[in-house]
């Protein structure tokens, strides 16, 4: 991993929304993997507009986010001709979940990269709600 910090919210503040990163059942982050595939300027483009996402929330709008449909949004850098996107989805409490990234390199957004959010999503909240049942016993 890249001397870049991926704590997005490490200052303690009292912010409505935090941003995290989808971590898989065995501990893996992809995102992480990502943003460490990146250049370190678009990198540190990403994560300032992670923070802005996290400022921002379900306020942030274009050109910095688009709502692509069913609860998937699209954090969307562009640096020079590089466009370099991020897909999130809201949880309960302010969440933001951080599901994948990908450079683009078409003129819509690979249908595959929405796909996998979304099974990645399900997945977490899966595993979010089997926490929450294990707590109560």
């Amino acid at each position: 991993m890249r001397n870049i910090s991926y704590n997005i919210n490490e200052q303690i503040s009292e912010k409505s929304f935090m941003v995290e990163f989808y971590e898989t059942e065995d501990g893996k982050r992809p995102v992480e993997d990502f943003l460490d595939s990146l250049d370190n300027k678009t990198a540190s483009k990403m994560l300032g507009l992670m923070e802005l996402l996290e400022e921002k929330g379900d306020g942030l709008r274009m050109p910095y986010s688009k709502h692509l449909g069913n609860g998937i949004f699209e954090l969307r850098c562009k640096l020079g001709t590089n466009n370099t996107r991020a897909l999130y989805f809201f949880y309960y409490g302010g969440k933001i979940v951080i599901t994948n990234g990908f450079v683009k390199k078409t003129q819509r957004t690979p249908p595959s990269e929405i796909k996998l959010s979304k099974h990645r999503r399900e997945e977490w909240i899966k595993r979010q709600e089997e926490s929450y049942k294990d707590i109560g016993r």
